[in-house]
């Protein structure tokens, strides 16, 4: 078993903890998520997390704390930047969360000292944050709400109903999902028309060139390549994020390579031209091999449907022209 570097842990810990599990199926972004059960701006709200909790609040907090750049991309889109008082140390976007403190890394364990000591009224948590520094932060005496596993986007949008709903922006939270919905069911309309799926090959870490990471079978970038019209040669595999041969790749000869590795691994067109072995792939030899940015669909935030739209646009240029 290959041990895998730094750079891979932190993506994939990111990506599989978060967006893990479930059929690659395409979302049905008509279909409405559930409504919270709680009050939007006053009075006490209650709803369950991810990890099955009641959470309640009296009223709508004051000072809050992300737990996760997903969770703190949807604060900032919904207006509430200004509410928290503490951020981990991925959070860095919009550029305004850096003024944020940060409580440093998740990892191993939340510092959860740090946490208490900003004397938050809520803490958001994410499907990354394990449940054990949920418990030790709710012993603590801090209302801790976990969003959920992503595996489509409408599991996305109940996040960001759910978050909307906790700290008194549900007006800000249904207006936001219902532009995300609408603009996600029109790049579905045009690849849904498509008359070819082209063969994808996401890549989430070069590190190995030989034998690159990608994202396999029910993770939520499948589950985006599908809907942006392509075929996720990831699939092949049977892990949700692993290793590909180029015996493999060579194979299945995608026609269209996404370098998510770009973003912390600095790969580029021409690297991957470079690489031995990778010359004769079809991507390679038409140069549809592309840049991307990873934080677009490994945060599980307001972003993932610019992902989605980017991606359309790498896989059928001409639909999108």
């Amino acid at each position: 078993m290959l041990r895998r570097p730094h750079c891979i842990l932190v993506l994939v810990t990111l990506l599989s903890l978060v967006l893990a599990a479930c059929a690659p199926a395409p979302a049905q972004p008509t279909q409405s998520p559930p409504t919270p059960a709680a009050t939007p701006t006053a009075g006490t709200v209650t709803i369950t997390d991810s990890l099955g909790r009641q959470v309640t609040l009296a009223a709508p907090p004051q000072r809050v704390v992300s737990l996760a750049p997903s969770n703190t991309e949807i604060m900032f889109a919904l207006d509430a930047g200004s509410l928290l008082v503490g951020r981990d140390d991925f959070s860095d976007y919009p550029p305004e969360a850096l003024a944020v403190p940060s409580i440093g890394s998740l990892y191993p364990t939340v510092n959860a000292e740090t946490v208490v000591a900003l004397e938050p009224d809520l803490v958001l948590a994410a499907g990354i944050t394990n449940p054990d520094d949920v418990q030790r932060l709710a012993d603590l005496g801090l209302t801790v709400f976990a969003t959920r596993i992503n595996t489509t986007l409408e599991d996305v949008f109940h996040d960001i109903l759910e978050v909307g709903t906790l700290v008194g922006r549900a007006t800000e939270a249904e207006a936001l999902v219902g532009d995300l919905r609408a603009r996600a069911e029109a790049v579905t309309a045009k690849t849904n028309a498509a008359q070819d799926r082209p063969k994808v090959f996401y890549e989430v870490d070069a590190t190995e060139p030989g034998s690159p990471w990608t994202a396999g079978p029910g993770t939520f970038m499948d589950q985006l390549i599908t809907q942006a019209g392509g075929r996720n040669i990831g699939a092949l595999l049977t892990e949700q994020y692993a290793q590909i041969s180029l015996e493999q790749l060579v194979a299945e000869d995608p026609d269209v390579i996404v370098l998510g590795s770009s973003t912390y691994g600095g790969q580029t067109p021409e690297t991957v031209a470079a690489r031995v072995g990778w010359g004769g792939l079809k991507a390679v030899q038409t140069g549809a091999v592309y840049v991307f940015d990873d934080n677009l669909v490994s945060r599980p935030g307001p972003r993932v449907v610019e992902g989605l739209e980017l991606l359309a646009r790498l896989i059928h240029p001409n639909l999108f022209e």
